[in-house]
C-alpha cells in the first residue's frame, strides 16, 4: 500500500500538469493534437515511475487510416496509461459524462477530442451514442471498455450492449484488445502497487461491422467476446 500511496503523491500533481499544459496548448491548436501528445507524455511518465514493462504485439492489425472502435478487457488502473502507448495511431476515449466535469483534467480531456457519454437515463444516453456515432462517421478512432468496469478476478464481465449499437451506427470496424497484467499491478479499489511488472497488449484481426458477412447484435457481441477471450493469459 506504501508503494500506491507514493505514487499517488507525484502521480496526481503531475496528472494536473499535463492537464493544465493540454489546457493551454489547445488554444493554440484547436484541432487536439497538442493535447494527445500531452495524453502520451503522461502515460509515459505514470508507466516509468511505476518501473511497468510493457509489451504490444499485434499492432500489423491495426489500419493505419480510417475510423475504428478499439475495444477490449478492462483489467486495472494501468490499463488508460498502457492503452494510450500501445495503440499505434491517434485517437480518442469514448468516457463517461462526470469525469468531464474534473476540474483541469475534464477540460483537457475536451481539447484532446474525447467523447462524453451521458448514462444517467436512456434517452440522455441515446443522444449521446447519435453524436459519439457522428463523431466516429467523421473521422475519430474510439476506444470502448464493453464490459464497462474492472474485472475483480481476471476473467471477462458481461458485455454492455452501447458500444456495439454505437458500432454499428457508425458502420466502422472493430479492432479487438487484450490487456494482460494490469490487474496484478494495481486491481480495482486499492492504492496496493506492484513496481516492476509486465503489462501486455495484443491486437486482434478487424472485425466488420457493415457490409457482406458482417454480424449484428448478439453474435457481433460473441464475436468480439471471442476475440478477446482468445488473448487472455491464464
Amino acid at each position: 500500500m506504501l508503494n500506491g500511496l507514493i505514487y499517488l503523491l507525484f502521480f496526481v500533481p503531475i496528472t494536473g500538469f499535463f492537464s493544465m499544459l493540454a489546457m493551454i496548448g489547445g488554444l493554440i491548436d484547436s484541432k487536439g493534437g497538442f493535447a494527445h501528445r500531452c495524453a502520451l507524455g503522461w502515460s509515459r511518465v505514470g508507466l516509468m515511475m511505476a518501473r511497468v514493462r510493457l509489451r504490444v504485439s499485434g499492432t500489423e492489425l491495426v489500419p493505419a487510416g480510417g475510423p475504428v472502435i478499439f475495444m477490449g478487457n478492462h483489467q486495472g488502473n494501468f490499463d488508460i496509461l498502457v492503452l494510450s502507448r500501445a495503440i499505434p495511431r491517434r485517437f480518442s476515449w469514448l468516457a463517461k459524462e462526470e469525469l468531464f466535469r474534473i476540474p483541469l483534467f475534464g477540460a483537457a480531456m475536451r481539447r484532446a477530442g474525447y467523447i462524453p457519454v451521458d448514462r444517467s437515463d436512456g434517452r440522455k444516453a441515446l443522444r449521446s451514442l447519435n453524436a459519439a456515432a457522428q463523431r466516429i462517421m467523421s473521422g475519430t478512432s474510439v476506444v470502448i471498455f464493453p464490459e464497462g468496469t474492472r474485472t475483480a478476478d481476471g476473467s471477462l464481465l458481461p458485455f454492455k450492449k452501447g458500444g456495439f449499437i454505437l458500432a454499428e451506427r457508425a458502420g466502422v470496424p472493430i479492432v479487438p484488445f487484450t490487456i494482460n497484467g494490469s490487474m496484478g499491478v494495481n486491481p480495482r479499489n486499492t492504492v496496493r502497487l506492484v513496481r516492476g511488472a509486465e503489462i501486455s497488449v495484443r491486437f486482434g484481426a478487424l472485425i466488420p461491422t457493415s457490409g457482406d458477412g458482417a454480424l449484428k447484435g448478439q453474435p457481433l457481441m460473441d464475436q468480439v467476446r471471442d476475440a478477446i477471450q482468445a488473448g487472455l493469459e491464464a
